[in-house]
């Protein structure tokens, strides 16, 4: 093992969490699921990332059961007795192989658009109708409404706990119905959830709250979280350290225990005068481990010079600035996303001093089950 990655394969601890090292599978979308079911070929796909010595693995967002939650067909849910025997398979193949393993908990809310499933003829659920700025999508939320997302969340968190996961990833990134709410530009409310920084981060720590109380203490929450938004890459929740320390504290004491600061490059700095990438400044001012991410290993980022999503191709590059950061500790675990997509044996292969072996990523590994 090469000294420079000692940062990156020391173990980790945290509550339920008790990691190998401090890479993380990042969520990823895949629609591999028929039925909304985890099957075997979604078993084995995670299993072998395991086997390839990740440390944690975060699933695919996986969608609670609310009736607006979906927005996508084929991808898994998390509720209800034929899903949680397909995640309780993935979840014995991935401990088999030596491996942890996280749910991603996730609502999209006004991505939805009517003729998705589960029930094609519900719309989208947002807290103004506004799919982005300007762009108004499906039903403005309740406060009923509200506490019917909340209580699935939670009980989707119980579920993920009784067959076994190790934690959970609550989804509050990239302009799904946690970050339209989190977001100015699409929540225009005049009550308690709308308004101030703080207002927009209530409907999350509600969340976080009802989660903690029905799993427990010790069960590690992470929540993930962004700036940007697939609706306006430019998008930001903080203009400043000064604001994010004000949306982060309530969840803080709302008790997420780890944040997954989702960003597309993580060697960019978030604020001015400081080298801290978003993942380090949430570190700075919580006290909380965090997650980095983005393009980790890969020489352009997910959404590519074109904007066209994750497609075309990403060469494989070195970790030097990663393990800089990291031996600096800037942040605590890293989520790699398409190297490992692309290759489970990744991280073995970057230990083992086997870089030749890794192959660029390409637009053809979101079609395949590897």
């Amino acid at each position: 093992m090469s000294d420079s990655l000692d940062s990156l394969l020391r173990p980790f601890e945290h509550k339920s969490l008790k990691l190998r090292n401090r890479t993380a599978m990042a969520p990823m979308t895949r629609t591999f699921s028929p039925g909304y079911v985890a099957n075997e070929q979604v078993a084995g796909y995670y299993r072998r990332r395991a086997e390839g010595e990740v440390g944690l693995i975060i699933t695919e967002g996986t969608f609670v059961g609310h009736k607006a939650a979906n927005g996508y067909e084929n991808v898994p849910a998390i509720f209800g007795d034929e899903a949680m025997a397909g995640w309780k398979k993935v979840v014995d193949e991935v401990h088999a192989a030596g491996g942890q393993i996280i749910p991603q908990l996730w609502h999209v809310g006004a991505v939805r658009k009517e003729g998705i499933g589960p029930d094609k003829a519900v719309p989208g659920y947002s807290p103004s109708g506004l799919f982005k700025p300007g762009k108004p999508n499906g039903h403005a939320m309740t406060r009923e409404d509200i506490q019917d997302v909340v209580r699935a969340f939670a009980d989707a968190a119980k579920a993920a706990k009784e067959v076994g996961f190790d934690g959970v990833e609550i989804h509050g990134a990239h302009g799904y119905l946690i970050d339209q709410f989190f977001w100015e530009g699409t929540n225009q409310r005049d009550d308690e959830y709308g308004g101030s920084i703080e207002n927009r981060g209530r409907f999350a720590v509600e969340i976080v709250e009802a989660v903690r109380e029905a799993v427990g203490e010790d069960f590690a929450i992470v929540l993930r979280y962004s700036q940007w938004k697939q609706q306006d890459y430019d998008a930001r929740l903080a203009q400043n350290p000064e604001e994010l320390q004000r949306f982060l504290t309530p969840l803080v004491d709302a008790g997420v225990d780890i944040f997954h600061a989702s960003t597309r490059r993580f060697w960019v700095p978030e604020f001015e005068g400081s080298d801290l990438n978003l993942a380090g400044w949430t570190k700075e001012l919580t006290g909380k481990p965090v997650i980095s991410v983005g393009s980790v290993g890969l020489d352009d980022d997910f959404i590519g010079g074109n904007n066209q999503g994750m497609g075309g191709t990403a060469n494989p590059t070195g970790l030097d600035e990663l393990t800089r950061r990291m031996d600096n500790g800037e942040f605590d675990m890293i989520a790699v996303g398409r190297a490992l997509l692309q290759d489970p044996n990744w991280l073995v292969k970057i230990r083992d001093g086997r870089e030749e072996e890794i192959v660029p990523f390409t637009k053809e590994a979101l079609t395949s089950l590897s």
